[in-house]
């Protein structure tokens, strides 16, 4: 006899509690094995995709993509027995056999693995109820064409995409032409009639719908949320739900605000020597495989900083009422993605060497752009780089990320006319902004170290004496 085992969703750690079904990789039918790919996932932190813990056939996909659920709800059903002889009715049944918490698997997340455990308790949710037309598609057959009191006008028209893809929905044919009338796809219809049949007031509110998109777009212009969003009545306004990395960025950004008191100093200087060094090293044969920026030469002067000034490289431990230093230096660089802000962070930075700085903030910022972050890469940051220079933008007061005393704003670089050797030349100019936790860095503390920063970009040689 066929033997179903629920594979419920797994703790990622980091304290989430919840996930959303983004893909899957299999369907109803298809044969799986243990640890193959089945599903991918979006937590607040990261994209991860996940392992059967079962190999047999997959009986039943039971959340549909979009959908965050729970950790500990079914998400999954697999009949790890399929070629016993088949039962007439299924009972989706609790999961059996699930190895204890801690007993995991290693999961790829993009760029690194994360320890997933099976068997985590969660709270008893109830799954929700699937459509009514998809489980009587297949039962009644679609009503005959010969049915349609309104016959086109050609003799032989050919159907259309839309109408192609709509030819199995169940709808009376008054309302098949409505539907084409109205130009709407009966596929896109969320039947509400009995037997899961598409009803007249099911097309005009589906017709209504669509005309409110179509006057919340701007001609030409492309808006994604507009995909997965609530669009109004009226057309003028789209409703997102807060989820996955926004969500968590804004909780994390509040916190960080009203709980650590943010003074912000500001640099202006001259870095024409940091892009001349640049350029050198981009014609440089050991650096011909990476991308080298002035990024990587601010990052460099922020580790030699750090080295100068440990202090700084420190968190507050409210709980505690303590003081935690760091004896290493985890480097976070601000990353702009789809999925919004994330901060993924270099382990050791401190210990490398320029070229493979290069390389790690290379691969940090693709796999960030790439939603693979994982969350181990974003845990355990001591400072942080935001580039706002990238967008063009001179400098700004960035808010900490929490758990770190200091943040460092890279502003865009300028030609400017500037004060050289005492005459007015044209020069590359930028400016940095430094903000931190008054608790943990004072006034004068603050400043050196940014003006430390400063003086290895206005003259990288010195970045020689101190290193």
């Amino acid at each position: 006899m066929p033997d179903f085992e629920q594979f419920r969703l797994p703790d990622v750690g980091e304290g989430l509690t919840e996930a959303e079904i983004v893909e899957w990789h299999v369907a109803v039918g298809d044969t799986v094995t243990v640890n193959q790919t089945i599903v991918e996932i979006e937590t607040a932190k990261s994209m991860v995709e996940l392992p059967s813990p079962y190999a047999g056939a997959v009986a039943e996909l039971l959340v549909e993509p979009g959908t965050t659920v729970e950790v500990g709800m079914p998400i999954i059903v697999i009949d790890v027995d399929p070629t016993g002889p088949p039962a007439k009715t299924r009972v989706a049944e609790p999961a059996r056999g699930v190895p204890a918490a801690g007993a995991g698997t290693s999961v790829q997340g993009g760029g690194g693995a994360v320890l997933v455990g099976y068997g985590v308790a969660g709270s008893a949710t109830a799954r929700r109820p699937r459509r009514a037309a998809a489980s009587v598609q297949t039962a009644e057959p679609t009503p005959p064409p010969t049915a349609d009191p309104t016959p086109s006008l050609t003799s032989n028209p050919a159907p259309s995409p839309a109408a192609a893809r709509s030819s199995h929905v169940l709808a009376k044919p008054p309302v098949r032409k409505l539907a084409r009338d109205l130009e709407v796809d009966l596929e896109s219809v969320t039947p509400t009639g009995p037997g899961g049949i598409v009803t007249r007031e099911d097309v005009l509110a589906q017709s209504a719908e669509g005309e409110a998109r179509r006057l919340a777009t701007y001609p030409g212009d492309d808006q994604p949320w507009l995909a997965s969003g609530r669009v109004s009545a009226g057309g003028r306004q789209t409703r997102m739900p807060v989820k996955s990395v926004r969500k968590r960025t804004a909780e994390a950004m509040v916190a960080s605000a009203f709980t650590a008191p943010h003074v912000t100093v500001f640099h202006t200087i001259d870095v024409t020597k940091t892009m001349k060094l640049v350029a050198r090293l981009r014609a440089d044969r050991e650096f011909a495989d990476v991308r080298v920026t002035p990024l990587l030469i601010t990052a460099k002067a922020t580790l030699l900083a750090v080295r100068r000034h440990p202090e700084i490289n420190a968190s507050w431990d409210e709980a505690a009422q303590e003081i935690v230093y760091k004896h290493y230096v985890n480097l976070g660089i601000a990353a702009s993605t789809p999925r919004g802000l994330v901060v993924p962070n270099i382990k050791d930075a401190h210990r490398m060497g320029l070229k493979e700085l290069a390389e790690e903030i290379a691969n940090l910022t693709a796999t960030a752009r790439a939603g693979r972050t994982t969350p181990t890469e974003m845990s355990d940051g001591t400072i942080t780089i935001t580039n706002v220079g990238a967008f063009g933008i001179d400098t700004g007061t960035p808010i900490l990320n929490p758990g770190e005393a200091a943040i460092l704003a890279f502003g865009a670089i300028r030609e400017q006319p500037w004060v050289h050797r005492g005459a007015v030349k044209k020069r590359w100019v930028t400016q940095l902004a430094l903000s931190f936790d008054h608790r943990l860095v004072d006034g004068a503390l603050g400043s050196v170290f940014l003006s430390d920063v400063a003086a290895v970009l206005a003259d990288p040689s010195r970045g020689l004496v101190w290193g």
